[in-house]
């Protein structure tokens, strides 16, 4: 399945492709966790077109999208961009600020992969951490993280339709400095 599946670096004009895979896995992710009109609520402002259009347009936001042979329909994505977090961060830190793909992608190898690019392109920039929030309740999630190498640094909440949910806050150590925090 892997010579079907192909990560790139977004451009513009792939804003609509990375909003609509955008909303479709946070729908697929939080469905039966967060209230559904908190969800399509969320989703129209944080997954919007005009969203990805503007993290296109920074030079300090790095976007990549998932596709699937035949046709390249997108089914995931990853943007790495300057830290927003509630702790102590240094210009060296990056974030993976978002990274989702379809559950039936899930294991595929898919998520390694983007991972993997996010590492190596904070590498390339010489960033010395790479930190990312995770939702606490995704314990696939956390394992997935823990097993390429992050830790957990701290905790956040993370606000939608008006509820706090708990995530956490993981980080590795990139660059010429061992992979792991």
């Amino acid at each position: 399945m892997s010579d079907e599946l192909k990560i790139r670096r977004c451009n513009h004009g792939d804003e609509a492709a990375l909003s609509l895979v955008g909303q479709a896995t946070f729908l697929e992710t939080f469905a039966g966790i967060l209230d559904g009109d908190a969800i399509v609520t969320h989703c129209a402002k944080a997954h919007s077109i005009q969203q990805y259009h503007a993290w296109l347009e920074n030079p300090d936001y790095a976007l990549w999208v998932a596709e699937i042979a035949p046709g390249g329909a997108p089914v995931g994505y990853m943007v790495v961009s300057p830290p927003d977090l509630p702790m102590p961060t240094t210009p060296g830190d990056l974030e993976l600020k978002r990274i989702y793909l379809l559950g039936k992608l899930q294991g595929s190898g898919l998520g390694r992969r983007l991972v993997t690019a996010a590492v190596s392109h904070a590498s390339d920039v010489e960033a010395d951490r790479l930190l990312l929030g995770v939702y606490a309740g995704n314990q696939k999630a956390v394992s997935f993280y823990q097993r390429m190498g992050f830790t957990q640094l701290g905790s956040r909440k993370f606000n939608v339709g008006g509820k706090d949910y708990d995530d956490n806050i993981f980080g590795m150590l990139v660059g010429t400095t061992a992979q792991s925090s």
